[in-house]
C-alpha cells in the first residue's frame, strides 16, 4: 500500500513537470540547431543519473551544449579546463592551514557544483583525469583523510577531442567506463549553418535563455524514468545484445555487467524523454551505440573501427524481439 501510494505521488508530480521538460529540449534546440537525437541523449544521460562524454573536433558546440544543459536544467554549474599542467588539486580542491585556529580548512575545487564540465578532458594527464574517478563514481570526494559530499544531482560533462589530434591524452577505460553516453555532435547541416552565420550568437542566446526545471524537479524525473516499465521481452533483448559483443571475433573485450546496466537505465531514460508508456526495441537501440560504442573494444583484424560501426554490427546482428 506504502508503494502504491508513493508511486501515485511520483506520477502525480511527474505530470506537472513534464511540461517543463518538453520547454527544456525546446530550448536546448533552440541553441543547439538541428541535433534533436544528440540532444535527447543528452537529456536521458542525465535522468539515467549518468555521465555525458561528448567528443567532436574543436567548435562543433560541444561546451555550448554543456552550458545550457546546466542552465536550462536549473543546476550549478563549474568549467574545469583541462590542460597538460592541471593538477589533482586544482580539481578536488586543497586544505589550507589557519594559523588562528591551528587547523587545516578544506577549500573546495571546483567539482564541487551540480553539473561541472570537464572541457576538453583528454588534454590533461591521465594523473589529472584520474580525479574525476571517484566524484563520478561514488559521488563523493577524499582528501587528507575525510570524505566531502558533492552537491545532489550531480552529474559530469566532459568533453574531448579525437585522440588523433595533438596535445591528447587517451582516457583510460577505466574511466571511460564512468561514463553512461559517448555522443558527437558532428557538423551542422547547411540551412542550420547559414542561420548560425546569419543570426544572434549562440552564447548571447544562452544568456536569454531562463530554467526550465529545478533542482529538486529533476531528481523527480530522474526517480519517474527508473521505473519507467521494462518488459521480459526487452531484457531478453538487452541480454541479447551483450551476449552477442563478448562472442563475436570482431571484438576484443565484450560489455559488462555495468554495460548491460547502463543500457537499460539509458533506454528507461530515453523512453521516459520520447513519453512513452514504456521501453520499446526503437529505445534500446536509440541509445545503444552512445552507451556501448565507448566500451567496446576491436580486435586488431576487425573491419569495424569506429564506435559507430561496431554497434551498428551488433544490432544489425541480433534479432528484435
Amino acid at each position: 500500500m506504502q508503494r502504491s501510494s508513493t508511486l501515485e505521488s511520483l506520477s502525480a508530480g511527474v505530470d506537472s513537470l513534464q511540461g517543463a521538460v518538453d520547454g527544456a529540449r525546446n530550448a536546448l534546440n533552440s541553441i543547439i540547431l538541428g541535433k534533436p537525437r544528440e540532444i535527447d541523449l543528452a537529456l536521458a544521460c542525465l535522468l539515467a543519473r549518468g555521465h555525458l562524454l561528448i567528443e567532436d573536433l574543436p567548435g562543433l558546440g560541444k561546451t555550448i551544449l554543456a552550458q545550457a544543459l546546466a542552465k536550462i536544467l536549473g543546476l550549478s554549474y563549474q568549467r574545469i579546463q583541462f590542460t597538460s599542467d592541471l593538477l589533482p588539486a586544482d580539481i578536488v580542491g586543497v586544505s589550507i592551514f589557519r594559523q588562528e585556529t591551528g587547523e587545516f580548512e578544506f577549500k573546495p575545487g571546483p567539482i564541487f557544483s551540480q553539473l561541472v564540465l570537464a572541457d576538453e578532458v583528454n588534454r590533461a594527464t591521465p594523473k589529472a583525469q584520474s580525479a574525476l574517478l571517484e566524484a563520478m563514481e561514488e559521488q563523493q570526494v577524499s582528501s587528507d583523510g575525510h570524505t566531502y559530499e558533492l552537491p545532489q544531482p550531480y552529474f559530469v560533462v566532459a568533453t574531448q577531442n579525437p585522440s588523433d589530434q595533438i596535445g591528447t591524452f587517451p582516457l583510460p577505460e577505466s574511466q571511460l567506463d564512468r561514463f553512461l553516453m559517448r555522443v558527437e555532435l558532428g557538423y551542422p547541416d547547411e540551412q542550420y549553418e547559414r542561420e548560425l552565420i546569419t543570426g544572434t550568437d549562440r552564447r548571447q542566446l544562452l544568456d536569454e535563455v531562463g530554467a526550465k526545471l529545478t533542482a529538486d524537479s529533476l531528481v523527480i524525473l530522474q526517480s519517474a524514468a527508473s521505473i519507467m516499465h521494462l518488459g521480459d521481452p526487452l531484457v531478453d533483448y538487452i541480454q541479447a545484445l551483450i551476449r552477442f559483443t563478448r562472442e563475436s571475433p570482431e571484438f576484443e573485450t565484450g560489455l559488462s555487467p555495468r554495460g548491460s546496466q547502463a543500457l537499460a537505465a539509458a533506454a528507461k531514460a530515453y523512453a521516459f524523454v520520447q513519453k512513452h508508456a514504456g521501453v520499446f526495441p526503437d529505445d534500446v537501440q536509440a541509445v545503444f551505440a552512445a552507451v556501448a560504442g565507448h566500451r567496446l573494444k576491436p580486435n586488431i583484424d576487425s573491419s569495424y573501427r569506429s564506435p559507430m560501426e561496431m554497434s551498428r554490427h551488433v544490432l544489425d546482428n541480433v534479432a528484435i524481439p
